[in-house]
């Protein structure tokens, strides 16, 4: 059970079941509502239906640990090196880009891989180990990604749960070239701070832990290697999610890059709210690029995608695709009919938290 506070009503705390962490408009001026459920519910239901074996792909990857240490090592590595480099130097910037960057992005997707449980079986293993995945990002991250994610995933579209979605505020004043640059380039604050300003998730010890693991390894980096060192982390998880290929899939996940020219949400079904990309991007990003074969099964690992792709492939073969997340990059920026506003977007099931939320205080 997760607590959030309402965004409209900050006095008020909802709760609501996020998943179990070890469980098998009119243009220019709102957003694609639509009265109708996400689809990879029922999507997932028909593909269990004809082939049920795909069950046997889920669970946790041994793989992804091993991965990860690697990956975090390389990080701690370059960062030694630039330790007495200049952050001005074109030497300290393309190894923060080339290299950090697409480290970092690593780093942030193996911690979402994490949050769903798929390196241990133990839920608390995850939690602990996303806590040392976390370290070439620099600032703590690992525990509060977790609890909105499974809302995000759980409540895809929903207006009050979904953290993902842009905001009225963003989507009224970025929905122009300069804006969707500015959003483009700073994206990684957006996505990071955002949740913070429509739902707060209850702190716990995964937090704190996260925290003190992670100011602790940032302090003894500064006072050994010097500060120098400790900006590339920075500048790596920036660039991550800054104009680099692999943000490119922040955007392609779920903006609709081809908006239909009319739109009437009581007799039209919405456009297509995921898209998958199935270039060579994916290696390094654990797969994140079948994100509609992630969103029906969340509990499938990074390495077994394709073959939920190969199996259920009459599913995922007619759905619309990226075939390249740089030009998703430059369609969203210039594109005159691409905005903030184009996400699908559901109205919050009010009556059904309501519920919720006694049913919880009754017991």
């Amino acid at each position: 059970m997760t607590t959030i506070i309402h965004r409209k009503n900050p006095a008020e705390q909802i709760h609501v079941e996020s998943p179990p962490s070890d469980a098998p408009i009119e243009k220019l001026n709102d957003f694609y509502w639509t009265d109708t459920e996400e689809p990879h519910a029922q999507r997932r239901k028909e593909i269990l239906k004809k082939y049920p074996h795909v069950t046997k792909l889920c669970g946790p990857e041994p793989l992804t640990k091993y991965i990860v240490c690697g990956v975090v090592a390389l990080q701690l590595s370059i960062a030694y090196y630039l330790r007495d480099k200049s952050f001005f130097s074109w030497r300290f910037f393309l190894l923060s880009y080339i290299i950090g960057a697409t480290a970092n992005q690593n780093v942030f997707l193996a911690i979402h891989e994490l949050s769903h449980n798929l390196a241990f079986k133990k839920p608390l293993y995850n939690k602990l180990f996303a806590i040392f995945t976390n370290i070439p990002i620099g600032i703590p991250y690992s525990a509060s990604f977790q609890p909105y994610h499974q809302l995000h995933h759980k409540y895809q579209g929903d207006e009050v749960l979904d953290t993902d979605l842009p905001t009225y505020y963003e989507a009224a004043v970025l929905s122009n070239v300069l804006g969707k640059a500015f959003f483009a380039t700073f994206q990684i604050f957006f996505y990071a701070l955002r949740p913070m300003f429509i739902t707060q998730i209850k702190f716990t010890y995964i937090h704190l832990l996260n925290v003190i693991v992670q100011f602790l390894v940032d302090y003894l980096i500064i006072k050994y290697w010097g500060f120098k060192s400790f900006l590339y982390f920075l500048f790596s998880s920036f660039l991550a999610g800054s104009l680099h290929p692999c943000s490119g899939h922040f955007i392609a996940e779920h903006y609709i890059l081809d908006p239909p020219e009319h739109y009437d949400r009581h007799t039209d079904a919405p456009p297509p709210e995921t898209y998958s990309y199935y270039g060579i991007l994916n290696f390094f990003t654990w797969n994140v690029g079948l994100h509609n074969e992630h969103h029906d099964f969340p509990y499938i690992a990074w390495s077994k995608l394709y073959e939920l792709n190969r199996i259920a492939s009459e599913f995922y073969e007619p759905l619309p695709k990226h075939d390249s997340w740089i030009m998703v990059i430059v369609d969203f920026i210039f594109d005159e009919n691409v905005l903030l506003y184009n996400r699908v977007r559901r109205e919050s099931k009010r009556e059904k938290l309501e519920q919720m939320k006694k049913s919880v205080y009754s017991i």
